[in-house]
């Protein structure tokens, strides 16, 4: 498998794998925020790297296992220097199916980061043996290799407590902390107000921002604009209800803000690759034959 060389050919990679993946590359900041649809666990074997995660700054230590759902926009902003770093990308069933906490697994989906609260010697033995069977073993290897990522997960979850986000800790550099504070207040309102009909001169306003400097600032950190992160925190959220629950998908699109199934389905299956009602269907959940209209939604 080719090694990818930075946070572009990365994504691609990652987009073209759909399934399981584990690649080893040095870490680097990215030029801008990106989504996918599996669960996401880092490991930095060397120094510190920060994430903006879920419109927020969030700083980890080597050695700690990171996971977060990757459907949530993120960005990494800062890393140390030619530092190796490993991903592992979970398909987003095979999470659903862990026999883990309930309200942990809604938790981690609604946009909690989540790390490890110290480091866990046998990982940075573990994670590079995974990476070199992937990389040139059989598919039985392959296979127990998903097998022991499921099982260290269910650990992860074990020992994380309540709220951990103490050891992922939040730190703003002085020169960028203004800009980040102010996209920071942003993502809130995102957050608090996606299911409503926003602009981004009503979320601008609702800052104390006028609209041209808010998307300004909006991009220099997260490299996307105001309304594409709202596009996306809106489809992470009607992801996370076709997989939680039983909701009618055209419910599911006016809680999560698209005001029409029409706008929701286009948006859905350009983005995704799949419609909604696909998509709940390919995570073992059936919604019901009312929902198969003639949007097949």
């Amino acid at each position: 498998m080719p090694k990818p060389s930075n946070s572009v050919e990365r994504e691609a990679l990652i987009t073209s794998a759909g399934g399981f993946l584990i690649e080893r590359h040095i870490a680097d900041a990215m030029s801008a925020a990106h989504w996918h649809n599996q669960v996401e666990l880092n490991f930095l074997m060397e120094g510190q790297m920060t994430y903006i995660f879920n419109g927020r700054q969030e700083q980890v230590d080597a050695g700690r296992l990171v996971l977060f759902w990757a459907a949530i926009p993120h960005r990494t902003i800062a890393v140390t220097s030619n530092a190796p770093l490993i991903c592992i990308y979970l398909p987003l069933v095979d999470f659903l199916s862990l026999p883990i906490d309930r309200n942990v697994r809604q938790a981690i989906m609604q946009g909690r980061f989540s790390a490890d609260t110290r480091p866990y010697p046998a990982d940075a033995v573990l994670l590079p043996q995974w990476v070199a069977d992937w990389e040139h073993g059989d598919m039985a290897r392959r296979r127990l290799i998903l097998d022991e990522v499921k099982l260290r997960i269910r650990r992860f979850v074990l020992d994380a407590p309540d709220d951990n986000h103490d050891f992922a800790r939040r730190r703003s550099p002085p020169a960028a902390s203004i800009a980040v504070q102010r996209t920071e207040t942003l993502t809130d309102l995102i957050h608090t107000r996606y299911c409503e009909s926003v602009s981004l001169p009503m979320l601008a306003g609702l800052a104390g921002i006028h609209p041209s400097t808010a998307n300004k600032i909006f991009h220099s950190v997260l490299g996307i604009s105001v309304n594409e992160y709202l596009t996306r925190y809106r489809l992470a959220r009607a992801m996370q209800q076709l997989a939680e629950t039983n909701s009618p998908i055209l419910q599911i699109a006016y809680d999560c803000g698209f005001g029409s199934a029409s706008r929701f389905y286009d948006i859905f299956k350009r983005r995704t690759g799949t419609t909604p009602r696909l998509f709940r269907s390919s995570l073992g959940r059936d919604g019901g034959a009312d929902e198969r209209d003639a949007l097949d939604i």
